[in-house]
């Protein structure tokens, strides 16, 4: 008998955060629709929630948003296609959509890409879709909340499950689904605009939460989302 390979760390802890969750939200039979951007975070979500998914019985489509408002936009989404059809998925669809410029280009962009979701959501008949958001998105979440003087609500961050959508990734750090990626071989892309100083998430992800940590010392982030847990759950 084949020794069975033994799993990475990281492999190990983003597979049981999925498995929990979807055995706590989903039934046998029901499909999931998984969002890749082509990121780390993405590409880790889908490899582990497809891998999860066969022994809950759950059937699973990928889609990736083509924005389009980065060059060759469209070259990323078929190489992400591709790398989603390597993984073992049968259905890897991509939905081009125009944003428009209410709100500011990261609200524009996170609007149209909620609504092209759902858009396809509808049109594959699934029952959830899985996104790829890790503690250090809701560490940023909740500090511009703070910036913004938002209420209690706002700044409970992002929860595990909201209506149809699902978050299975919001204990894992980013490093870790990095991690996950190099155990796993699989390759993701690097967007530039993580890196573009002027979009404010990158500003706190880049300049504001490293200069809190160097002057007020380390675990900013991960109070942070215990404040946020504290807040949801009282509210």
């Amino acid at each position: 008998m084949p020794l069975r390979k033994r799993l990475g760390k990281a492999q190990g802890e983003i597979r049981h955060e999925i498995r929990n969750v979807l055995a706590l939200h989903t039934k046998p039979g029901q499909k999931l629709l998984v969002a890749v951007s082509g990121g780390a975070d993405s590409m880790a979500l889908a490899s582990a929630t497809l891998f999860e998914s066969k022994k809950l019985g759950l059937a699973v489509t990928s889609v990736t948003v083509d924005h389009g408002l980065q060059r060759n936009s469209e070259v990323v989404a078929l190489r992400t296609q591709k790398m989603l059809s390597e993984l073992g998925f049968k259905q890897a669809l991509i939905k081009k959509v125009t944003v428009g410029k209410t709100g500011g280009p990261e609200a524009a962009a996170r609007f149209s890409r909620y609504e092209a979701l759902e858009q396809v959501r509808l049109e594959t008949k699934s029952d959830w879709i899985v996104l790829g958001h890790t503690a250090d998105d809701q560490a940023e979440t909740v500090l511009l909340g703070l910036a913004r003087g938002s209420g209690a609500r706002s700044l409970s961050g992002m929860s595990l499950a909201t209506g149809k959508l699902l978050r299975p990734l919001l204990s894992v750090s980013r490093a870790t689904t990095v991690q996950f990626c190099k155990e796993e071989k699989i390759r993701f892309w690097s967007d530039p605009q993580n890196r573009d100083l002027n979009f404010l998430r990158v500003r706190v992800r880049t300049k504001v939460i490293p200069f809190l940590e160097k002057h007020l010392g380390t675990g900013i982030a991960l109070n942070l989302i215990r404040s946020s847990d504290q807040l949801r759950q009282d509210d």
